[in-house]
């Protein structure tokens, strides 16, 4: 999340260096244009004759339950609550299900319903990809590269499809990176006006910057993302370090005095404020329905006279908050106890180590027409960008260790706050799908190097040699290969990315394939 000089190793090629707002405007659109069409085509199937498919079973029938509790008056948005016992307790924050019940206020208890508003949100996800690329590279190129990517991964388009909540999340959460990204722009833009008026030292903690409303609205984001699972947590804790990192990083560099100690009294408190306070009012802001309700889970366990809510000894909170408490605590016990060693097994469960490639794959649907061919849902990334998906970390690790290139920070940090913390407790069962908030950072990556790919030349640029007599055409594409290199190789995986893509589309739709074609896509023995 900081800018980085431009170099000759660094600054995007001459051809597309310049970020033009017109022809940007232009790319977004047809890349929201592409986005409809991809995640809106055929979404009500499949079906399981017409029910939920795979961890749906569990989410849509709570969103129905939202939408329909809006009956006893206050609204969508203030009377809805789920109390489906899909686990014996809903085990999820609401705010997935009741974006979802909007869906199914709109288009009723019907795939179209159920999928509607997951699918415009992924469209979101596509845009707000690019336009984070985009920023980070100051290239619309770059931005492109990032937006075809982001169409065409295998996980993005399928759990952009499903009721689940996985893509509810990652919404959010590349929400809250673009918007951390315009503050961080802004702050650069105050910090280098102040150095121009000669300001910067006037102090020796440096300048005051004011109220940064980007990051207000970048912690609200992040109260969303937490608000539809608890796992966004670690995208509080993992960018509020780099925000801080990031405002001693720019003092420093723009030569104020004491640039720690000027971070810990005039960054720190409202940093927490924004990517802490915020986010927690949000996350509490979300259940209100459950606090307006009378037959929420567990809503009146403390006035029941719960003996494991006595022995906490915190009788001087209000029956409402212990309640609330025990619910969370519940929850906690429930993620805890789901792991291997109690017994909990799935035969397409998979470990943060699979996800790096997506080597292990999640079967979402399966079932057969009448001609017996398959019809198959298979969770699973495009290959050609997942299976670059190390090389692209470890290259990405060098530049900022090696060329300080800290635009590197933005896919690195939110790569690891979305896979280190599975590591702590690999016996819990986990899927693919917890790959989703993977793959934007993975793609913002891959657009970066692309980018660098692109300028690259095996001869500068120059006029072309003579071209002998009847041959104009091959030395002009000897000319074209030579000094486009880069850009040559750049579009060539591009459409390799499509292609691969549109290969795979039958299995991330269901559509039949016969024993043979099925086969054909079967890579690795982690799919079957």
């Amino acid at each position: 999340m900081t800018e980085t000089p431009a170099t000759a190793d660094t600054a995007p090629h001459p051809a597309h260096r310049r970020a033009q707002p017109r022809r940007w405007l232009s790319i977004l659109a047809a890349l929201g244009l592409l986005g409809l069409v991809s995640r809106l085509l055929w979404l009500p199937h499949p079906t399981d004759a017409g029910t939920p498919v795979f961890d749906e079973k569990h989410y849509v029938p709570q969103s129905w339950q939202v939408l329909r509790g809006t009956d006893g008056g206050g609204g969508l948005l203030v009377g809805g609550i789920e109390d489906n016992p899909g686990y014996g307790l809903v085990v999820h924050p609401p705010l997935a299900k009741h974006l979802e019940a909007l869906g199914m206020a709109v288009f009723g208890n019907t795939p179209w319903g159920w999928r509607i508003v997951v699918a415009l949100l992924a469209v979101g996800v596509v845009l707000l990809i690019a336009a984070t690329a985009r920023r980070l590279s100051g290239s619309d190129w770059v931005g492109l590269t990032a937006g075809i990517l982001a169409l065409c991964d295998g996980i993005l388009f399928v759990t952009g499809r499903s009721a689940m909540l996985d893509h509810f999340q990652a919404f959010f959460v590349v929400l809250a990176v673009y918007l951390l990204l315009r503050d961080h722009e802004q702050m650069e833009r105050l910090f280098r006006r102040i150095a121009d008026e000669g300001r910067v030292t006037d102090s020796a903690l440096g300048p005051r910057v004011g109220y940064r409303w980007w990051r207000f609205a970048a912690g609200a984001a992040l109260g969303g993302a937490v608000a539809v699972k608890w796992s966004g947590l670690y995208y509080m804790a993992f960018f509020g370090v780099a925000v801080v990192a990031v405002d001693w990083w720019r003092r420093r560099r723009h030569g104020v005095a004491r640039p720690f100690t000027g971070t810990l009294l005039r960054d720190c408190v409202p940093a927490f404020a924004s990517v802490v306070l915020v986010p927690v009012g949000v996350y509490l802001l979300s259940w209100r329905s459950w606090f307006a309700s009378e037959t929420g889970v567990f809503r009146h366990e403390a006035s029941a006279g719960s003996d494991r809510i006595s022995s906490w000894g915190l009788d001087f909170l209000p029956d409402t908050w212990l309640s609330f408490l025990y619910y969370h605590v519940s929850v906690l016990g429930f993620h805890g106890e789901l792991t291997n060693s109690n017994g909990h097994h799935h035969p397409w469960e998979s470990k943060p180590w699979d996800w790096l490639a997506s080597t292990r794959a999640l079967l979402y649907h399966s079932a057969s027409d009448d001609s017996g061919r398959r019809e198959v849902v298979l969770l699973i990334g495009t290959p050609a960008i997942w299976w670059l998906g190390v090389p692209v970390l470890l290259w990405g690790l060098w530049r900022i260790i090696g060329r300080r290139d800290m635009r590197w920070l933005v896919p690195l940090v939110g790569y690891a706050a979305g896979f280190l913390p599975w590591l702590l407790n690999v016996d819990r069962q986990m899927y693919l799908f917890y790959a989703t908030n993977l793959a934007p950072f993975l793609i913002l990556g891959l657009a970066l190097v692309l980018g660098q790919v692109s300028g690259w030349a095996v001869r500068p640029d120059g006029p072309p040699p003579p071209a002998r007599p009847l041959r104009p055409v091959v030395a002009e594409a000897r000319h074209l290969v030579l000094t486009k290199t880069g850009m040559l190789v750049a579009v060539a995986y591009l459409v390799l990315v499509v292609w691969m893509f549109l290969f795979f589309l039958p299995v991330f739709t269901g559509m039949p394939l016969t024993d043979d074609q099925w086969q054909l896509r079967m890579w690795l023995p982690g799919w079957t």
